[in-house]
């Protein structure tokens, strides 16, 4: 990319509507808007920022054109945004003439970029422009939102200067180690060391949610065929999204679909039925339904209530046997207005925490206590949340921290050289400053902006 080239791109989405925005952003914006539009007083170079004037473009259309001065702008630079009508011909044919006069078409994410590069932005932040702009519920638009005020980038950077500060203090011993003095005592080393280890490991586990949030938190409903669990999935949705049929082993592969509760979208997977089966293709279909067990952050495992308790509990301990601890799991008793004592607790072999919820998936009895099991699985975000990772970038960089922390601290427990542990405690401060784009190279800038729409 020449950042000294004045930038062009249509900021709103193809296709019929009322207006579109034409944004321009570089050293000659206004220059070439002067040259682009007429109007009736003046010049738009004359203008301050943030202002708007109503002109004309010979032959084309009526426009109105807002004024951006560097480097109060967006990108820091000159700009303006001009809004036409949502013609595709009208859009197209502003582009060509301010292409005409010497703009370059803008390269996907090139806007925010120069942003970054003009520091309106830190890195950090400019990726959350993007995830503000794919967030499709309440609660990622929360996350995302937080992310782009700084509050998010603010915490790796206290975090970045503590690391900075055990670094100066092992330095400073290595610069005067002949003189055999000491700036601060191991014991206090250690524990400002485990305090940033601490923060590193739980800003790391944050990422589970954060993925979940920001992607849709995905929840398999799983049991035996015919326990009802595509019924439940159409009881959920309102509609019939899934085949429900008496025959067992109807479904043979994963039915996906999402909704929100509570602001938090939820992908709900219909999942083969978990049992013994000769049929190749369901054999392959019940395999997919493992996986998808595996993967989940939310299981709901569903029991026909008019199968003996024995039979229940061998379906329990299959699903048990396939999650880990941190999945949650729901178990739904379906069928509740057929079975007496179908309300009886529901024994947990393999030792999980659970919650257990009596419903009936055709009557849309106790739907709104599974719901309520769903949004109490920790997935809703509180307004006084702390940082939450979302990316997958930032969870490696975490990673990696901790990685070198774990180094440094043994280092420090094994009294090894000074200059070993000042080593690994550098490589813990790149990690976490290439989250916020302190340490970047064009190559991953390239690939960060890449995924951006063109015109933001």
């Amino acid at each position: 990319m020449r950042f000294e080239d004045t930038i062009c791109a249509c900021a709103t989405a193809p296709g019929a509507g009322a207006i579109a925005v034409i944004r321009v952003s570089g050293p000659r914006a206004l220059e070439f808007a002067d040259k682009l539009v007429r109007l009736r007083h003046g010049r738009l170079s004359d203008y301050e920022g943030y202002r708007v004037a109503f002109g004309e473009v010979e032959g084309l259309d009526q426009v109105l054109v807002t004024v951006f001065r560097a480097p109060h702008s967006y990108t820091g630079e000159d700009g303006v945004e001009i809004s036409c009508h949502a013609s595709s011909f009208v859009v197209s044919e502003l582009l060509r003439r301010l292409m005409e006069m010497g703009c370059r078409m803008a390269e996907p994410g090139e806007f925010t970029r120069r942003a970054f590069l003009n520091g309106k932005m830190d890195l950090a932040q400019a990726e959350a422009v993007a995830d503000l702009i794919a967030s499709d519920s309440q609660a990622a638009h929360r996350l995302a939102l937080s992310q782009l005020k700084g509050g998010y980038s603010e915490e790796f950077r206290r975090l970045r200067a503590q690391l900075v500060e055990l670094a100066s203090l092992v330095e400073l011993e290595l610069d005067f180690s002949e003189e055999e003095v000491e700036f601060a005592d191991r014991s206090r080393l250690s524990g400002l060391l485990a305090d940033c280890r601490g923060r590193v490991d739980a800003l790391k586990a944050s990422y589970r949610v954060g993925n979940a949030v920001k992607n849709g938190v995905p929840v398999a409903i799983v049991g035996a065929p015919n326990s009802g669990k595509s019924t439940l999935l159409n009881a959920l949705l309102g509609e019939d999204r899934a085949i429900v049929s008496d025959i067992p082993g109807t479904t043979r592969d994963t039915v996906e679909e999402t909704m929100v509760l509570d602001g938090v979208r939820y992908r709900f997977i219909d999942t083969a039925g978990l049992r013994d089966s000769s049929d190749t293709v369901e054999r392959l279909g019940i395999g997919r339904s493992l996986e998808k067990l595996r993967s989940a952050a939310i299981v709901i495992c569903l029991l026909d209530a008019c199968d003996s308790p024995s039979s229940r509990e061998a379906v329990l301990r299959r699903v048990m046997d396939e999650v880990s601890e941190d999945q949650k799991v729901i178990v739904a008793l379906n069928k509740c207005d057929l079975a007496a004592g179908s309300d009886e607790p529901v024994c947990d072999s393999a030792g999980f925490a659970h919650q257990t919820v009596a419903i009936s998936a055709l009557r849309g009895t106790g739907l709104d206590a599974l719901r309520s099991a769903i949004a109490s699985c920790g997935f809703g975000l509180s307004s006084g949340e702390g940082a939450i990772v979302t990316s997958a970038r930032h969870y490696q960089a975490l990673c990696d921290a901790s990685e070198d922390l774990s180094r440094a601290s043994d280092a420090l427990s094994r009294n090894l050289p000074g200059d070993l542990l000042a080593e690994d405690l550098r490589a813990a401060i790149s990690s976490l400053g290439s989250i916020f784009g302190e340490i970047t190279t064009d190559e991953l800038l390239g690939e960060i902006f890449g995924r951006f729409c063109i015109g933001k």
